[in-house]
C-alpha cells in the first residue's frame, strides 16, 4: 500500500509539472513575437572654414512608428537651456528660407511621442533624438505614436553631443537619412522573461527529481542493509522442532499466546532471547510488527543489535521479509495451515482476556476462557 501511494504521488507530480511547462510554452507563442528593426544611414555634412566635410555611417536606428523613407534637412536644436523639447511652447531657431529641417532633441523629460508631436507642430520633416549622457553610442528602437510622413531616428549620445556643439558654435549642419538594413529581434523582454522562468522551472524540476532518486537510493540501501541484519538476527534465535514426549505438548502444557493454539508434535518453535518460545510462523511476523516479546515485552530486535523504527517501518519490513520468512517455514506447517477449514457460525467462539504479567515472570499469562454457544 505504501509503495502504491508513493508511485501515484510521483505520477501526479510529474503530470502537474508537464501541465505547467505546456502552459508556459503556449504563453510564449503570444509573448515572443519577432520584431523588425531598421538601421539608418546618416550622411552628416558641415562647413569648416572653406572646406565642406561629410561623415557617412550606419549610426542610427529608426523608431518603431517612424516612416521608412529618405529625408534631408538642416539640423535644428530647441532654443534655451533645455534640449528635450518637452514644453508646449518649445521653439526652434531656424531661418525662414532654410527649407526642410530636422529637430535634434535630447532624450528624457517626457515621452518620445510628446517630443515628436512638438517638432511636427513646428514643421519639422524629421526628428533625431540622441540618447542619455553616459550611454556612449548605444541606441535602441523607440516605441512611439506614428505621425504621417515623420521620420524618427535615435542616435548615440556622443554623436548627438558632437553635432550639438557644432551647431552651438554656428556651424551649419545638414544631414541626409537613408533606410539601412533590416534586423529581426527575437530577444525582446517577453522572451527573456520566458527563458528565465522556463530555465528556473526546468532547473528546479531536474534538481527535485535528482534529489528524489538520490534519497530513494539511500533508503533502498538502508533497507537492504536492514534486511541483511534482520536475516542474521533471526538466524541467531534458536529453532526447535517439538517431538512426542516433550513437556510442551502435554494436555496441560502451554499454548502459543500469539495464535492461542496448543503445541503439537512436529511444530517448529522459535526461542527468543528472553527464553520465551512461540510458533515460528506466529512470532516472526509479530517481531517484525512489534519488535517485542508478546509476553514480557522484551525488545527482541534491540537485544539482537537491530535498531528499527517499528512504527514507521512495519509495512515495509513485512514486505521485505515476507519472502524470506515464507521460504523458511516447514512444508508440513504450510500444508497444515492450508488444510484448516474457515470458521463457521456454528463453531464455538472463544473469547480470551489477557492479564498483564510482570517482566520477570516467564510463565504465560493467565487466561479466562469463555465458551459461547450460538442460539439455535
Amino acid at each position: 500500500m505504501t509503495l502504491l501511494k508513493t508511485d501515484t504521488w510521483r505520477n501526479h507530480t510529474a503530470s502537474s509539472w508537464l501541465m505547467k511547462f505546456s502552459f508556459l510554452c503556449l504563453l510564449s507563442q503570444n509573448c515572443c513575437r519577432a520584431s523588425a528593426v531598421w538601421t539608418a544611414y546618416m550622411n552628416i555634412s558641415f562647413h569648416v572654414g572653406n572646406r565642406m566635410l561629410s561623415e557617412l555611417g550606419e549610426t542610427g536606428v529608426f523608431g518603431r512608428g517612424s516612416a521608412l523613407k529618405r529625408v534631408t534637412g538642416v539640423l535644428v536644436p530647441p532654443e534655451g537651456k533645455s534640449q528635450n523639447a518637452c514644453g508646449l511652447h518649445t521653439s526652434f531657431s531656424r531661418s525662414k528660407n532654410s527649407g526642410s529641417w530636422l529637430a535634434l532633441i535630447e532624450r528624457g523629460g517626457c515621452t518620445f511621442t510628446q517630443k515628436i508631436k512638438v517638432a511636427a507642430e513646428r514643421g519639422a520633416s524629421g526628428v533625431i533624438i540622441y540618447n542619455f549622457p553616459g550611454t556612449g553610442n548605444q541606441v535602441f528602437p523607440m516605441s512611439h505614436q506614428a505621425f504621417e510622413d515623420m521620420v524618427v531616428v535615435m542616435i548615440g549620445n556622443l554623436k548627438g553631443m558632437e553635432i550639438l556643439h557644432l551647431i552651438q558654435k554656428g556651424v551649419h549642419v545638414t544631414v541626409m537619412i537613408e533606410v539601412g538594413r533590416k534586423h529581426i529581434i527575437w530577444m525582446n523582454h517577453y522572451f527573456v522573461s520566458f527563458v528565465i522562468v522556463t530555465t528556473a522551472t526546468l532547473a528546479y524540476f531536474v534538481f527535485y527529481h535528482i534529489r528524489r532518486i538520490w534519497l530513494t537510493r539511500i533508503q533502498s540501501r538502508r533497507w537492504q542493509r536492514l534486511t541483511t541484519d534482520l536475516k542474521k538476527a533471526f538466524s541467531q534465535l534458536e529453532l526447535r522442532v517439538l517431538k512426542e514426549g516433550d513437556e510442551e505438548i502435554n494436555p496441560n502444557g502451554d499454548s502459543c499466546v500469539v495464535c492461542f493454539e496448543l503445541y503439537k508434535p512436529n511444530d517448529t518453535v522459535r526461542i527468543l532471547t528472553c527464553k520465551h518460545f512461540f510458533h515460528k510462523n506466529c512470532i516472526d511476523p509479530w517481531i517484525l510488527a512489534h519488535g517485542t516479546c508478546p509476553m514480557c515485552k522484551c525488545d527482541i530486535l534491540k537485544a539482537l543489535g537491530i535498531q528499527v523504527d517499528v512504527e514507521d517501518g512495519t509495512d515495509f519490513l513485512q514486505v521485505l521479509m515476507s519472502n524470506e520468512l515464507s521460504e523458511t517455514l516447514p512444508q508440513r506447517e504450510e500444508e497444515t495451515n492450508n488444510e484448516l477449514p474457515p470458521p463457521r457460525m456454528s463453531d464455538k467462539v472463544t473469547h480470551v482476556e489477557e492479564h498483564p504479567t510482570s517482566q520477570n515472570n516467564d510463565s504465560p499469562p493467565n487466561s479466562v476462557v469463555e465458551e459461547v454457544h450460538p442460539s439455535l
